[in-house]
Parts: C-alpha cells; sequence; structure tokens
C-alpha cells in the first residue's frame, strides 16, 4: 500500500520534520508515480532492489508490494525513525548510512542488483558515477532526476548537454530518459521538472583500455570545452599519439563519442 499526500503530510507533522533543501529532500507524494516508477524498473518477486534516499518511504512500500527483497540507504536519523513505522512487519534492510560515503563495493559484491530510486538531485551525477565505477554487481538502475540532469546523463555527442557524465554513462551502460515527471508529485514541489532515466550495464566491457586513463582525458577535455583537444589535453596525448589514433586534434571534446575517446586513450597508454 503505497502512501498519499495526506499521509506523507501527517508523518512530516508528528515526527516535526521539515524537508532539508542541503539533503534534497522533495518527497514523491502521488501514488500513481511511484507504482508507474517500480512498473518501470520491471520488479519481480525476489529481486534484490537498492532504494537510495527513500524518505517516507513512498517508493519503497510500492517496491514491496512488487516483492523485492530491498534494502535502503538513508542519511537523516528521523527519516529512519519514519521508515520503520512506515514499513513495519514488512521485511528490508533499512542502512542508516550516506550514499556517498558508503562502500557499494564491499556491500554488493555478489548476485544481481537493481537501484531505483528518486535520487536527491545534489549528489545523482557523482552518485550514479561513482555506482557504475565501483559496484558491478548493481547491473540496473532506475532513477528519478532533475530533468536537466537526466538530458546530462543520456545526451549524445555533439549536443549542448553532452559532457563528462554522459560519456562515463555511455562507457559502462545503454541508457535513455523513459519517463518524465512535475514538480506536482513532489513535497515540497521543486522549482523544476524531474525525468525517470533506466540504466541497463553493457554485457559486456572494453577491458583492453586503461579506465583512469581513460576518464583523466575526457575529464581534461570538457574542462575547457570550447578549447581544442590539442589545447585542453595539453601534455596529456601527443601529436603522434593523436595521429595513430585517428582523432583530430583541433576537434573539441564535445564531438567525440565514447568509442573515440576509447581510440584516443588506448594509444595514449601505450
Amino acid at each position: 500500500m503505497t502512501l498519499t499526500r495526506t499521509q506523507v503530510r501527517d508523518l512530516l507533522d508528528r515526527y516535526q520534520i521539515s524537508p532539508k533543501r542541503s539533503l534534497g529532500q522533495n518527497f514523491v507524494v502521488e501514488p500513481n508515480t511511484v507504482r508507474r516508477i517500480a512498473e518501470l524498473a520491471e520488479i519481480e518477486s525476489g529481486d534484490q532492489v537498492l532504494e537510495i534516499g527513500p524518505g517516507i518511504g513512498s517508493l519503497t512500500m510500492a517496491l514491496l508490494d512488487r516483492g523485492a527483497e530491498l534494502t535502503v540507504l538513508e542519511i537523516d536519523q528521523k527519516l529512519v525513525e519514519v521508515l520503520k513505522e512506515v514499513t513495519a512487519g514488512k521485511k528490508l534492510t533499512i542502512l542508516h548510512e550516506d550514499a556517498m560515503l558508503f562502500d557499494f563495493r564491499a556491500y554488493f559484491d555478489e548476485g544481481s542488483w537493481k537501484l531505483v530510486a528518486n535520487l536527491p538531485y545534489n549528489i545523482s551525477v557523482p552518485l550514479i558515477c561513482n555506482i557504475l565505477d565501483t559496484a558491478p554487481h548493481i547491473q540496473e538502475m532506475l532513477v528519478m532526476v532533475q530533468s536537466e540532469v537526466a538530458d546530462r546523463l543520456v545526451s549524445a555527442p555533439g549536443t549542448k548537454a553532452y559532457g563528462f557524465p554522459s560519456v562515463k554513462l555511455s562507457f559502462y551502460a545503454e541508457s535513455s530518459i523513459v519517463s518524465r515527471v512535475p514538480p506536482s508529485v513532489f513535497l515540497p514541489r521543486p522549482r523544476v521538472d524531474s525525468a525517470i532515466v533506466k540504466i541497463r550495464r553493457r554485457e559486456t566491457m572494453n577491458n583492453e583500455v586503461d579506465k583512469e586513463m581513460l576518464f583523466s582525458l575526457v575529464k581534461a577535455g570538457f574542462t575547457h570545452r570550447r578549447k581544442t583537444l590539442r589545447r585542453s589535453l595539453g601534455t596529456m596525448a601527443t601529436n603522434e599519439e593523436f595521429m595513430r589514433s585517428g582523432i583530430n586534434p583541433k576537434a573539441r571534446a564535445e564531438q567525440l563519442g565514447v568509442d573515440e575517446w576509447i581510440m584516443l586513450a588506448k594509444e595514449v597508454q601505450r
């Protein structure tokens, strides 16, 4: 049973909780929205699911209703107490942890996991990138993020939103925006629209490239995205390495797809 707007307000009042902007706390209060998220995540009974930032527990209940074997990470101790009340009698693991400091590699070290979450806007990009880097057993993600962030994650080369997160996501996974979400489903109501992004890890990875080298090049390239690669990468890549990779040193970072970045990184690491 999912929570209504009235129930969420009642819980916030009883626990004297004021949503913290510093933690990106915007709680989903529309039952149809959380049911839709669980549906889009294709949750089946017995699936191992991670939720980050469950807040009051609206999405948590929708995931439990579909039979998820659920683990949730919540940084706010008051909300941990709310979650215990809301999910009383349900089987789940509640961890009082900061997702930005959590060791995903150590905890999610076996099996196949799905991440399903309404992510706090202020941590969504670095958190997704960290999980992609460190937690291969989290194989699928369905995350609700700020619309502008969603565009950055899934954008293609040559577009305005294309940047470092786009390249990293493309290296690890296939991704797409599967739905847009209006501010009206949240409490408090944010000033921006949201979007739901589906991310699925690639079945095979390119293991020939040094990932640290690859992402160092990409980050340097986008640090000064108006400059040519020759100028933005400086001594990180020589003219000979550009020539062998077939990458034009006069190109700009946003013009290169992930395969081209990989070709350049392979030459640099030789």
